[in-house]
């Protein structure tokens, strides 16, 4: 199994390859910008994307889903109840302060449910619905060797959690997502943020001043 973790764009969005080295298949989580970059981690791998998929529609993590799409072929897929804020798409860069982008929106090819599974070989991923980030907000979860690790988007931060004035809910809908979904995993898990470092389960658990 392949595994690469590499921050993408301005905004320094968590990105992630997991590819399955028997089939060459691959699933890319958050493939929000620098297309090229990715594109070239994937052919480095010989790998062949088969699904692209979002923790949530801000522009950031979803921006590129046009172009990468274009140049592999893979299917879009998000949370159904992001795709309003999919639709505002260039609105999203003044909400931060940034100047408005003019980037290319898709039709999403399927929905992320909670619980589904993806597959890429023998590569399964699960589906988490987290949300209060934004409506829509998802994590993702799978086992490297015989540990799990979390991709938990902008929901969980180490130290921290996900804003909910871009579109979100409410901090009480992400303690909850967090509590429900990511909790319910072991202390030792390893979870990798939308941004930033990664952290563990456990840490979180103990020391998070959202969570304790």
């Amino acid at each position: 199994m392949i595994v690469e973790h590499f921050p993408v764009g301005p905004l320094a969005c968590n990105c992630t390859i997991l590819g399955d080295e028997r089939t060459g298949e691959a699933i890319v989580i958050d493939g929000g910008d620098d297309v090229d970059a990715i594109v070239e981690r994937l052919e480095k791998h010989g790998l062949r994307a088969r699904q692209l998929v979002h923790t949530h529609a801000h522009f950031d993590h979803i921006g590129a889903l046009a172009e990468l799409r274009e140049r592999t072929d893979a299917s879009g897929l998000l949370h159904p109840a992001d795709l309003p804020l999919y639709e505002l798409l260039n609105e999203q860069a003044r909400w931060v302060g940034l100047p408005p982008t003019k980037l290319r929106t898709v039709s999403i090819d399927g929905d992320l449910r909670d619980g589904d599974e993806l597959r890429v070989g023998e590569i399964v991923v699960t589906v988490l619905h987290t949300p209060g980030h934004t409506p829509g907000s998802t994590s993702f979860a799978f086992t490297l060797g015989s540990q799990a690790r979390i991709l938990s988007g902008d929901t969980l931060f180490r130290g921290g959690v996900g804003r909910w004035d871009l579109g979100g809910t409410s901090l009480d809908d992400i303690v909850r997502s967090i509590r429900e979904k990511i909790f319910a995993y072991a202390d030792e898990t390893i979870v990798i943020p939308g941004h930033g470092p990664a952290t563990t389960v456990g840490l979180e658990r103990r020391s998070n001043p959202y969570l304790v």
